[in-house]
C-alpha cells in the first residue's frame, strides 16, 4: 500500500506551482492571464463551507466580514516545518495611487500558527479598515465601498500541506440588502466573478447548492457562456443533507450521467450544519465518511465524494492546468515586456527633473537644427522628412519663389506698358482754352478711358501664391489681384508732364522723373508685399513641421511654439518692415543708380529709334544692302519741345526702370526674405537654440518641456509593468 503522504506528493509538481504562485504575488496576473483555480458561486452556496474544508481553517461568518473581495489561498509543503504557519498579505487593485498601492503592499501578518475564528474576524476586520471598505454594522460608513478588487493572500505552509492554490470571489447575487448593497454593488460583483472566470487559464470551480433547481444557478449560465464544452469547469454540490428523499436519486444521476462525460465532472461535499458548527466536536472528515456509506449516496464513486476526493481532484486538475499552460505564460510574458519596453520608449526621455527637461530640450534643438542645415542646403537626401513632407523642403520653395517674384515684377509690376523705341506714341494735341479746369478736362478724360489689356486671355494675377496659417494670418498681407499693363504711357506721361512743368527750356523739372517713377512702379507694394507674405509662410510652416518632427509630440512642440510666439512675429514684422523700407527708397526715394547699364539701356533706345527713322529712309533695291544718303544723317522728326521733352523722359524712365527694378528685386530677395527669414543671422529659426534652452527659468521648463499628466502615469505605468514582468520572467526562467 502506498503511504497517503508520498502519494499525495507525486499528485503536484510544488517547483512548476511554486512559480506560479510568486507569479502572482508579484502581480503578474495584472498584465496576463495566469493558470488557477476559482471558486465561484452564488452567495450562501456554501463556498465558505467548502473552503473550510480545504484550508482546515474557520472562515467568519459573522455578516459584516463576508467575502468582499477575492481571496487567494496557496498551500505549500515544507518539510522542514514542525508545524503549519500562516502568513497574510494584499495584492493592491490595478490603478490605485502609489501611495495607497504601497501602504497595502506594506501591510502583512506573518509567523500565525492557526487562526482561530476571532483571530480570523480580527484579521478581516483589519483587512477591511485598509482597504477603505464600509463597516456593515457602522452608522455612517455606508459611504464607502462595499466591495474591493484588492486581492487578500494567505499561504499556508506545512510539513503536511498539498500543493494547491485556489481564489475565492465575492458571491453573486440579484436582490439588495437596504444600507448593505445596493445596484451598483451587483454589476460590480458580477463583474469581478465574470473577470476571474473567463480567464481562458481558468479553472472554475462553481459551487452549488443540491437543494435548488440546478438550472436556475445563474453561476451555472455563466460557466456555459464562457465554457460552453465544459473542459475548464469543475462544478462542486454542497448542502446534501437537505436534499428531499425524494429527489436523491435523480441528483446522484445526474451527477454520475455528468462524471462519465469528457468534462470534469461533479464532486460532491457534505458541509457541516448550523448545529453542528455550534457544536464544535464534530469531525468534518468522519461525519462525511458516514455519510457517503449512507444509501443512496454510497452510489456515488468515491473520487467524486468528500473534501479529501476534492482536494485531490484539484491537484490534478490544476497541476495537469499549469502544465500545459506554462509555455504560453512564458511566452506572453516575454511578449508583454518587450511591449512594454517599446511603449516606454516611445514616450521619450523622461522629463522629471529641470536637468532632464533641459537635457530634452537640447535634444530637439540638435534634431531641429540638423534638419534645417540640411533642408537650406537643399540635400534632401539624408532624411526622410524630406520625401514624407515637401513643405520642408525650404531651398527649393523660396528659390522657387524668388524666381516667379522677379518674373512677376518684371512683366507685371509696370503700371504702362513701355513702347519699344522705335517711336513713340502719338500725343493728341492740346486744345487752347482761356480756363485752367477746360484745358485739363481731354487730359483727365484719356486717362480715364485706358483700360486693362487682355493677353492670351488673361488679365489679372495674384500677389501670393501660398495660403498662410491662421496663426499669422493677420501679421501678413491679403491677397490682391493685379492687372496687367496698360497701353498709353506717351498719353499719360504727356499729361503728367504738361501738368507739372514750369520754366525750363528744353528740359524738364527734375521731381518730374520721381513722380513718374512712383506711378509706374504701384504695383511693386502689392508684388512684394505678397512675395515677402510668401516667404514668411512658407518659414513658419516649416518651422511648425521640423519642430513637431523633433519633438515627435505635438503638445511639446505646441509649448514651444507658442514660447518663441512673441519672438517669432517679431522676425516676420521686421521682414515686412524692411520691404516697406526698400519700397520707401526705391519709390519715394531721389531716382539714383551708379550702375553703368543705365546709360547702356538709354543709348540703345535711343540708336534704335534712329536707326529705325534712318530704315524709312534706305533705297530700295540697291544691290549693297541697307544705303542711305549722306544727307539722310541729319534727317529728324519734326516734333514740338514737348513731344521732344516726353520721348527724353520715356526713354531715361525706361532705363532708370529697368535698373531700379533690378536692384529692387534682388534687394527683396535677399535682404527681405533670405537675411531676415531663411538664412540670415535675423533668421527666425535662430531663435530655437541651446542659448534659449539654458536661458530658461525651472518653472518655464516645466511648462514647455514638463510631461503631462497622463504621460507621467502612463510612465509610471509602464515602469511598474516593466519591473513587475521582468520579476515575473526571472522566475519563469529560474
Amino acid at each position: 500500500m502506498v503511504d497517503k503522504e508520498v502519494e499525495s506528493t507525486t499528485l503536484a509538481d510544488p517547483e512548476l506551482l511554486g512559480k506560479i504562485d510568486q507569479l502572482f504575488a508579484c502581480n503578474i496576473g495584472e498584465y496576463i492571464d495566469l493558470p488557477q483555480l476559482v471558486v465561484v458561486g452564488d452567495q450562501s452556496s456554501g463556498k465558505s463551507s467548502v473552503l473550510e474544508g480545504l484550508t482546515k481553517l474557520s472562515f467568519p461568518r459573522n455578516s459584516g466580514l463576508c467575502t468582499r473581495f477575492a481571496t487567494q489561498i496557496i498551500f505549500q509543503r515544507k518539510v522542514n516545518f514542525v508545524g503549519r504557519e500562516i502568513s497574510a498579505s494584499i495584492i493592491p487593485a490595478p490603478g490605485l495611487d502609489a501611495n495607497e498601492e504601497q501602504k497595502l503592499r506594506d501591510w502583512n501578518a506573518t509567523g500565525l500558527q492557526t487562526l482561530s475564528v476571532e483571530g480570523f474576524a480580527q484579521m478581516m476586520r483589519e483587512v477591511h479598515k485598509l482597504l477603505n471598505l464600509c463597516d456593515l454594522h457602522v452608522i455612517g460608513t455606508f459611504g464607502k465601498p462595499t466591495f474591493s478588487n484588492s486581492v487578500l493572500r494567505l499561504e499556508i505552509c506545512g510539513p503536511r500541506e498539498d500543493h494547491l492554490s485556489v481564489i475565492d470571489v465575492p458571491g453573486i447575487f440579484k436582490n439588495t440588502v437596504h444600507g448593505v448593497t445596493t445596484k451598483d454593488d451587483i454589476v460590480l460583483v458580477r463583474d469581478m466573478v465574470y473577470n476571474y472566470m473567463k480567464n481562458p487559464r481558468s479553472v472554475m470551480l462553481t459551487v452549488v447548492p443540491a437543494n435548488v433547481d440546478i438550472a436556475t444557478q445563474e453561476i451555472i449560465e455563466i460557466a456555459r457562456e464562457i465554457d460552453p464544452k465544459g473542459e475548464r469547469t469543475l462544478p462542486i454540490m454542497t448542502k446534501i443533507d437537505l436534499v428531499d428523499q425524494g429527489t436523491q436519486n435523480k441528483v446522484i444521476d445526474m451527477i454520475e450521467d455528468q462524471n462519465t462525460s469528457d468534462q470534469l465532472g461533479w464532486v460532491v461535499v457534505r458541509n457541516l450544519g448550523q448545529q453542528e458548527l455550534e457544536d464544535g466536536n464534530v469531525d468534518r472528515d468522519v461525519l462525511e465518511e458516514k455519510w457517503h456509506q449512507t444509501p443512496p449516496w454510497n452510489r456515488v464513486r468515491a473520487e467524486n465524494f468528500g473534501i479529501n476526493a476534492l482536494r485531490k481532484r484539484l491537484q490534478e486538475v490544476h497541476t495537469s492546468h499549469v502544465r500545459r499552460t506554462f509555455p504560453s505564460v512564458r511566452s506572453e510574458t516575454t511578449k508583454k515586456l518587450d511591449a512594454a519596453r517599446k511603449a516606454l520608449q516611445s514616450l521619450g526621455t523622461e522629463r522629471q527633473t529641470p536637468e532632464q527637461q533641459r537635457m530634452a530640450l537640447l535634444d530637439i534643438v540638435s534634431s531641429f537644427q540638423k534638419i534645417t542645415q540640411l533642408a537650406l542646403a537643399a540635400n534632401y537626401s539624408l532624411d526622410d522628412i524630406f520625401d514624407a513632407d515637401q513643405d520642408v523642403r525650404l531651398a527649393t520653395l523660396v528659390s522657387s519663389r524668388n524666381v516667379e517674384f522677379s518674373d512677376h515684377v518684371s512683366t507685371w509690376g509696370h503700371e504702362f506698358a513701355f513702347t519699344d523705341g522705335s517711336q513713340i506714341e502719338e500725343i493728341p494735341a492740346p486744345e487752347l482754352s482761356e480756363g485752367l479746369e477746360e484745358s485739363a478736362e481731354p487730359s483727365l478724360k484719356s486717362t480715364e478711358e485706358l483700360q486693362p489689356a487682355k493677353q492670351h486671355g488673361v488679365s489679372f494675377i495674384s500677389s501670393r501664391r501660398i495660403q498662410e496659417d491662421e496663426e499669422v494670418q493677420e501679421i501678413l498681407h491679403n491677397a490682391v489681384n493685379l492687372p496687367q499693363a496698360k497701353n498709353g504711357i506717351s498719353i499719360w506721361m504727356d499729361t503728367v508732364y504738361r501738368e507739372s512743368r514750369g520754366f525750363e527750356i528744353g528740359t524738364f523739372n527734375h521731381t518730374l522723373l520721381s513722380a513718374l517713377m512712383k506711378k509706374q512702379s504701384a504695383k511693386w507694394s502689392t508684388l512684394a508685399q505678397g512675395y515677402i507674405s510668401d516667404v514668411i509662410a512658407m518659414v513658419h510652416r516649416f518651422i511648425k513641421k521640423v519642430l513637431l518632427a523633433a519633438c515627435g509630440n505635438m503638445r511639446r512642440s505646441t509649448n514651444i511654439l507658442t514660447s518663441l510666439w512673441d519672438e517669432l512675429t517679431g522676425k516676420y514684422r521686421q521682414a515686412i518692415s524692411h520691404v516697406d523700407f526698400l519700397l520707401k527708397v526705391e519709390r519715394g526715394g531721389t531716382p539714383m543708380t551708379l550702375n553703368h547699364y543705365l546709360n547702356d539701356s538709354l543709348q540703345k533706345c535711343r540708336q534704335k529709334r534712329f536707326k529705325e527713322a534712318l530704315a524709312r529712309k534706305s533705297l530700295e533695291n540697291c544691290s549693297h544692302g541697307e544705303v542711305i544718303r549722306v544727307s539722310d544723317l541729319s534727317y529728324c522728326d519734326n516734333m514740338s519741345n514737348a513731344e521732344h521733352t516726353v520721348q527724353d523722359l520715356h526713354d531715361i524712365l525706361q532705363a532708370y526702370y529697368k535698373v531700379a527694378r533690378k536692384r529692387f528685386v534682388d534687394n527683396v530677395c535677399m535682404q527681405g526674405a533670405d537675411h531676415f527669414l531663411v538664412t540670415g543671422t535675423e533668421a527666425p529659426m535662430n531663435l530655437f537654440s541651446p542659448s534659449w534652452v539654458n536661458s530658461l527659468s525651472d518653472e518655464f521648463l516645466e511648462q514647455i518641456a514638463g510631461e503631462e499628466g497622463n504621460t507621467k502615469r502612463r510612465r509610471l505605468q509602464l515602469q511598474k509593468e516593466i519591473t513587475d514582468l521582468e520579476a515575473g520572467r526571472k522566475i519563469l526562467l529560474s
